[in-house]
């Protein structure tokens, strides 16, 4: 999901890792978007991808016709996409201060998603993979 975003020009991405924090999810995904347009870009490929590799495992999507703050869930992974006004009032990292972060750097390169690996989503045997970060303290 944190690739889609960054091919599709979201900025400032992050990945919180909730899993020692909390039972209801293991990830957000959590990105800035620079219009209502890209913002709907966004969420669109997400869903797509999703979709046509892994069938749809959407649980649900939340403010698609505001564009303020899109929220993308899928179980165990939570897509949250803002706007720079609504990320700065919401402010996740802090509110999630106890999950483990990752800042993503922007990264538009061929040898993007070899560089980072995947990222497990528990939810079942067949559930696909995803992609992740290396973390700060050097896991993953």
């Amino acid at each position: 999901m944190a690739k889609v975003i960054e091919e599709t020009r979201g900025r400032d991405i992050r990945i919180l890792d909730l899993r020692k924090v909390t039972e209801v999810f293991d990830y957000f995904v959590l990105a800035t978007g620079s219009s209502r347009r890209q913002m709907h870009a966004v969420s669109d490929e997400i869903e797509r991808v999703i979709k046509d590799d892994w069938g749809d495992l959407k649980r649900g999507i939340e403010g698609y016709d505001e564009s303020h703050w899109i929220v993308l869930d899928y179980g165990d992974v939570v897509v949250h996409l803002f706007d720079a006004q609504a990320r700065d009032y919401w402010d996740l990292e802090q509110l999630w201060s106890d999950a483990e972060h990752c800042r993503l750097r922007p990264m538009r390169s061929q040898g993007f998603l070899s560089r980072y690996g995947k990222l497990p989503i528990r939810s079942s045997a067949t559930t696909p993979q995803h992609w992740r970060c290396h973390w700060p303290n050097g896991s993953g």
